[in-house]
């Protein structure tokens, strides 16, 4: 699947739900081997198995908006081991993974397993 974002949170974003600038957005590396993602029916955190995530989560911050876009600081692994990365996964932390909403998944780019966030957020416009 080429990035996209999750149906649910389109929904949110229009319905003032999930706020880019205020709420605690966090990402998370993938392993695409042990997740398929569906962003029709996968809305929250929990739809993302524990075996599936290499590393992570790491919070954003310098979150901006700018011409219908999200942007947010680089951010580091740290620690990241198991299988090969196949995903960024975006989400809003509500502090319990079963109501926090997925935002984006980004799995095109080049050179995903070493990419800065930055590079993805921006070259991608977190849009579908």
């Amino acid at each position: 699947m080429a990035n996209t974002l999750f149906d649910k949170a389109r929904q949110r974003f229009l319905e003032a739900q999930i706020n880019w600038l205020t709420d605690t957005i966090k990402v998370l590396l993938v392993s695409t081997s042990a997740y398929t993602v569906n962003a029709s029916t996968h809305e929250f955190l929990s739809d993302i198995s524990g075996s599936a995530r290499i590393a992570g989560p790491v919070t954003l911050t310098g979150k901006s908006t700018a011409g219908g876009a999200a942007d947010g600081a680089d951010v580091t692994f740290t620690a990241v081991t198991g299988g090969a990365i196949g995903s960024i996964d975006i989400y809003s932390d509500t502090g319990t993974e079963a109501n926090s909403p997925l935002i984006a998944y980004l799995d095109t780019a080049t050179g995903l397993n070493s990419v800065s966030l930055y590079q993805v957020i921006d070259s991608n416009r977190l849009a579908a």
